[in-house]
C-alpha cells in the first residue's frame, strides 16, 4: 500500500513536470484554451501533493525548487513587465535616472543610451513606455543587479532576475515555516503558497517582484513576534520599498503596540513612544532610498505615475466596474477619474475601521487584518492584475481563510482578455471569477464566526 501511494505521488509530480515545460516553453498567452486547461491540471497535481500524507515536507521543498527551476531559461509568457525591470537596471548602470525619463522619448529621438534598447522598448509595449517608471529604490535595486551580471544580454537578465525571485522564495518558505510554527500553526500551510502553481508561474515564470516584497514583509513580521520590533520596522520599511503595497499595512501596527489591557499610563506612554519610533523607522528608511533619485521633478513624475493606477487603467475590477456601469447609466460616459479618487478613500476609512474597532493585538489578528484590509482595496480597485493575489495569499497561510487559495485558482479567468486583438475583457470571465471569490468568501466568514461564537 504504500509503495502504491508513493507511486502515486511520483505520478503526480511527473505530470506537474511535463506541465510546467509545456506552460513555459509551448504557450502563448493568446492560447486561453490552452492555457486554463495546463492551468487547472496544475493545480489538480498541487491539491493533491499538497493533502498526501506520504510526501516529507523535506521532499516538497525539494519539489517546490525543482518545479521553478524548470523556467529558469524560460522567456516570459504572460507578462512583458520584465523588458521595463532590464531597461531601468541597464539605465541606473550607466548612471542614468529611470525616474526622470520616459523610455518612448529616447526611441523617438534615436537615441539608445543602453543596449538593446529597441528590442526593450519593443517588449515592454507602447504604454509602458510612454509612461515613468512606478518601480520603488529596492526593486530598481533587483534591476540593477540583472545589469551588473548580463548588461548586454536580455536572456541573461532574465535568469539573473528570476534566480533572485526563486531565492526570495525560499526565504519565504524559510522563515514562513518558523512563524507558522512560533505561532503553533500546521507548518504544512506554508505550501499553499511555496507549492501553488499561481506563484510558481506568476514571479519564477513571469518574473514578478511581489515575492522579494513578500519576503521582506514575513520577515519583518516574524521579527515583529519576537519582539524584536526595531529590526522588523526596518524589513517592512525594505518590504515597501521593492513595492508600495504594504503602505496600507502601517496603521494596523496600532494596537500591537498600544495593546487594550490594564496598563500602567507609564507603560500606556512608553508604548506609544515605540509605536512613534517604528513609524519613524518606517518612513524614514523609505525616504533615505530613495534620496539616491532624488530630483526636482522626481515627486510629479513618481505621483503621476503612481495615479495612473487610480484615474486611468482598468483591468479584472470587482465593484469598480458595477460602480462604472452606474456612471454611464446616469451620466453617460465613464466616470473613472471621480471613482478613482473615492475608492482610496474608502479603503482608508476601511483601515481605520479595523485599527481601532477590531482587535489585532496578536500576529494572528494582525495579518488577518491585513488580509481585509488589502482584499477591501483590490475589490474596490479599479486594476487588478493577477499577480496582486500573492500578498493576500501568503497572508491567509498564518489565518483560517483560504479564499485566496480560490483566487489564485480562478484569477487565470483574467487572461482571457489576452485572447482578442486587441486585449479586450469578457466581463462575463470577470463576474464568474469574483462570484466564486465571495461565494467562498462569504461562507469561510459566516463559518468562522459562527464557530467562534459556539466556542
Amino acid at each position: 500500500m504504500a509503495f502504491l501511494y508513493k507511486y502515486k505521488e511520483a505520478t503526480l509530480v511527473l505530470i506537474s513536470i511535463i506541465l510546467y515545460f509545456l506552460f513555459a516553453y509551448h504557450l502563448e498567452r493568446t492560447n486561453f484554451t490552452k492555457l486554463i486547461f495546463l492551468w487547472f491540471l496544475l493545480f489538480g497535481c498541487f491539491y493533491f501533493l499538497i493533502k498526501s500524507n506520504a510526501i516529507s515536507f523535506r521532499n516538497l521543498v525539494g519539489i517546490s525548487i525543482l518545479f521553478r527551476l524548470i523556467f529558469l531559461f524560460a522567456i516570459p509568457n504572460l507578462s512583458q513587465d520584465f523588458y521595463r525591470f532590464i531597461w531601468d537596471g541597464r539605465m541606473i548602470f550607466k548612471g542614468l535616472n529611470p525616474y526622470l525619463s520616459l523610455p518612448q522619448t529616447f526611441i523617438q529621438q534615436n537615441n539608445f543610451p543602453i543596449a538593446d534598447a529597441q528590442e526593450l522598448y519593443a517588449g515592454m509595449g507602447e504604454l509602458n513606455g510612454s509612461h515613468y517608471t512606478n518601480y520603488p529604490p529596492l526593486n530598481q535595486l533587483s534591476f540593477l543587479i540583472a545589469a551588473l551580471f548580463s548588461s548586454k544580454s536580455i536572456f541573461g537578465s532574465i535568469i539573473v532576475l528570476r534566480l533572485q525571485i526563486i531565492l526570495a522564495d525560499i526565504g519565504i518558505l524559510y522563515f514562513g515555516k518558523k512563524l507558522l510554527s512560533s505561532l503553533k500553526l500546521p507548518i504544512k500551510n506554508i505550501f499553499w503558497y511555496i507549492l501553488n502553481p499561481f506563484i510558481i508561474i506568476e514571479m519564477t515564470g513571469n518574473l514578478h517582484f511581489e515575492t522579494v516584497m513578500l519576503f521582506f514583509l514575513i520577515l519583518g513580521l516574524y521579527k515583529l513576534h519576537q519582539q524584536k520590533w526595531i529590526l522588523a520596522a526596518i524589513l517592512i520599511a525594505c518590504s515597501i520599498s521593492v513595492k508600495l503595497i504594504p503602505l496600507l499595512f502601517l496603521p494596523l501596527f496600532f494596537q500591537w503596540f498600544v495593546k487594550p489591557k490594564k496598563l500602567s499610563k507609564t507603560t500606556v506612554f512608553t508604548r506609544m513612544i515605540q509605536l512613534v519610533v517604528f513609524y519613524t523607522i518606517v518612513l524614514s528608511i523609505i525616504i533615505i532610498l530613495f534620496l539616491p533619485f532624488y530630483s526636482s521633478t522626481l515627486i510629479d513624475n513618481y505621483s503621476n505615475s503612481v495615479g495612473l493606477w487610480f484615474r486611468s487603467f482598468e483591468f479584472n475590477a470587482s465593484f469598480y466596474y458595477i460602480f462604472r456601469e452606474i456612471g454611464y447609466l446616469f451620466r453617460g460616459y465613464n466616470e473613472i477619474a471621480i471613482i478613482g479618487k473615492i475608492t482610496p478613500l474608502l479603503t482608508i476609512l476601511f483601515l481605520i475601521i479595523l485599527t481601532f474597532f477590531r482587535r489585532n493585538i496578536l500576529i494572528i489578528q494582525l495579518i488577518t487584518a491585513m488580509l481585509f484590509g488589502l482584499c477591501f482595496y483590490y475589490f474596490t480597485a479599479t486594476t487588478i492584475h493577477p499577480w496582486y493575489v500573492a500578498t493576500p495569499l501568503i497572508l491567509c497561510v498564518f489565518t483560517k481563510y483560504k479564499f485566496p487559495v480560490v483566487w489564485s485558482l480562478v484569477i487565470i479567468l483574467s487572461y482571457q482578455a489576452y485572447a482578442n486583438t486587441p486585449w479586450q475583457e469578457n466581463l462575463w470571465f470577470v463576474a464568474i471569477e469574483y462570484f466564486i471569490v465571495y461565494s467562498i468568501l462569504f461562507y469561510e466568514v459566516r463559518n468562522i464566526s459562527f464557530n467562534k461564537v459556539n466556542i
